[in-house]
């Protein structure tokens, strides 16, 4: 079977280490790769840099940005850029129509932003292809994390998981693996039903300001403030968060600092702890999606139509 990318030129715009592994996947597939903010990185000449937004819009079939997205400002995540790198409304504007943009999770601003522009925005990381394999570096981070937080094992440790997404279910699975004396915090029937054949312990919110002076460990996953004042004043001074879920988070971090509570946010663990394999993961998943919002002229480039 042929290149799946032949022709097809790609904006590859900041980004961390997963970057670096993604790309040459990428170019094995046929594409050619544009570069912005990639200057310092490890690719070197192995792909085209260039220095604008401009140049970048008027070449590129699609525009594949972090999984991080941008913060509050625009400014994209470019670990290896010498200079910041922002997404603001004169690039939205200078992207043509029909052009996708790729990116792993969007702020309200930019959805909208690209609503009114009628921007093709695809946000990846909820796809479950990605989002369940990204589990297991996330998930092993976040474990990494505990251990360097607490002076306690892991093993016999009161560990409470809060939300049963994909995460929070490879969390259960690996923290049962070492031994900790698991809690699941759900809501939903099924997911409290799940966590039950699961073999671990179970509470709903309402019942979590009651059980969680328990804790020792709490892994929160839920992109709501569920670990508000309230809950973390019935919490042992002792206790370790560990807060995966997107910025900013579900717990309230400055009071939790007040209380003199460990409580940290997670956000990205896969480029952090495992950036080869989460590379790897965005790899199995881009060229396929990629083909699927580009125009029927360059998805014909593709010889056979199936990904290997």
């Amino acid at each position: 079977m042929g290149a799946v990318l032949e022709g097809v030129h790609l904006a590859v715009i900041g980004g961390d280490d997963r970057e670096i592994y993604l790309i040459p996947e990428l170019q094995k597939k046929g594409a050619y790769i544009l570069g912005l903010g990639l200057e310092r990185s490890p690719l070197g000449n192995s792909i085209e840099h260039v220095r604008t937004f401009k140049e970048l819009t008027e070449r590129a079939n699609a525009l594949l940005l972090p999984m991080f997205g941008t913060d509050e400002r625009g400014l994209i995540k470019a670990k290896y850029s010498n200079s910041p790198i922002f997404l603001n409304n004169e690039v939205l504007e200078s992207i043509p129509f029909g052009v996708p943009l790729f990116i792993g999770w969007a702020r309200p601003a930019l959805k909208m932003a690209t609503k009114i522009l009628n921007i093709k925005l695809i946000e990846i990381a909820n796809r479950d292809e990605v989002a369940i394999l990204n589990s297991i570096p996330s998930a092993e981070g976040a474990i990494q994390m505990a251990m360097e937080a607490t002076n306690i094992t892991i093993h016999s440790s009161e560990s409470f998981v809060l939300g049963l997404g994909r995460t929070g279910i490879t969390l259960i699975n690996m923290l049962k693996g070492i031994g900790a004396k698991v809690t699941a915090v759900a809501r939903k029937p099924a997911d409290l039903a799940r966590a039950l054949e699961m073999g671990v312990r179970v509470i709903d919110y309402p019942e979590l300001e009651r059980e969680i002076s328990r804790a020792e460990i709490i892994f929160n996953t839920v992109p709501a403030l569920i670990l508000n004042k309230n809950i973390l004043e019935k919490m042992s001074r002792e206790v370790a968060i560990i807060d995966l879920a997107s910025i900013p988070g579900g717990t309230d971090f400055e009071y939790a600092q007040l209380l003199g509570i460990k409580a940290q946010l997670a956000p990205g663990l896969p480029g952090i702890v495992a950036p080869k394999t989460a590379g790897k993961i965005l790899a199995k998943i881009y060229p396929q999606v990629i083909l699927e919002h580009l125009p029927p002229n360059l998805r014909s480039n593709s010889e056979g139509g199936v990904l290997k």
